[in-house]
């Protein structure tokens, strides 16, 4: 097992399906801050400053960017992100799928809308992991997760962040509930450079506005395990992914989304 993690993160990570792993990217903060410039001033088709009416400040996000900047494959590869998160999903591979810049810049009053990553991908299994890491000290900030919601009978509707319009027909899904007005099982922790949220796909989680006088901005590293496949969704998924050609039932196709870990 990685020092970083002990078996207390793995079962937290299976009954919570959340968890917080201290230092993950601590000896890659810098090259990400790197990595993050050059995505922001060479944004990819994806970038987008998520625009909405009487919001104030600016909310940049782009994904799947890996292979074009460096920095971020380097780190992909050299940290210790894939060996822990198979450990946490309690696989024997790690596959990348993808990575996701967020940055809020201060000023900004745009919350992150509470949302679960899995109902946008073409990919459902059990042994998921997302890890979101702050390159900047975060308090009020800081991502937010709902403990054990991965583990609802129904996923929650995904919804576009600037309109707030359903991704897709909104029956086969729950409504997007409030956490705090339900007083659900929210954590959220006062993170530093490099420490990372690891959270399964299912996990309801969203964040508040910067209205801080510093930046904040988050790399997340997305991988699923042995168990995940892909799945057709009712529209197009985000990440889109065009021209994949996977058919429902198949493993992610390794030649866009390598093994990273393990056999």
């Amino acid at each position: 097992m990685h020092p970083l993690i002990s078996q207390d993160h793995i079962d937290t990570y299976q009954r919570d399906g959340v968890v917080l792993i201290k230092g993950l990217f601590a000896d890659h903060v810098e090259t990400l801050r790197e990595g993050v410039a050059r995505n922001m001033s060479e944004p990819g088709p994806y970038a987008s400053t998520n625009d909405k009416a009487g919001e104030t400040g600016l909310f940049f996000d782009d994904y799947c960017n890996w292979q074009r900047i460096p920095e971020f494959k380097d780190v992909i590869h050299n940290s210790a992100a894939a060996e822990v998160g198979a450990a946490l999903m309690q696989s024997e591979t790690a596959q990348l799928f993808h990575d996701h810049v967020l940055v809020k810049e201060p000023g900004t009053s745009m919350a992150t809308p509470w949302h679960q990553d899995g109902p946008y991908y073409f990919v459902e299994g059990r042994q998921t992991v997302s890890f979101w890491s702050p390159l900047d000290p975060v308090t009020d900030a800081t991502l937010r997760c709902v403990a054990g919601s991965h583990l609802w009978d129904k996923p929650v509707l995904p919804t576009r962040w600037a309109k707030g319009d359903a991704f897709f027909d909104p029956a086969p899904y729950m409504p997007v509930p409030d956490p705090d007005a339900e007083d659900m099982d929210v954590r959220e922790w006062q993170m530093a450079p490099g420490d990372a949220v690891a959270f399964n796909y299912g996990v309801l989680h969203g964040a508040r506005g910067n209205r801080a006088d510093a930046r904040r901005r988050a790399f997340s590293l997305r991988l699923v395990g042995d168990d995940a496949r892909y799945v057709a969704r009712p529209g197009p998924t985000s990440p889109p992914f065009p021209g994949h050609e996977m058919t429902p039932g198949q493993r992610l196709r390794e030649d866009w989304f390598p093994v990273i870990w393990g056999a």
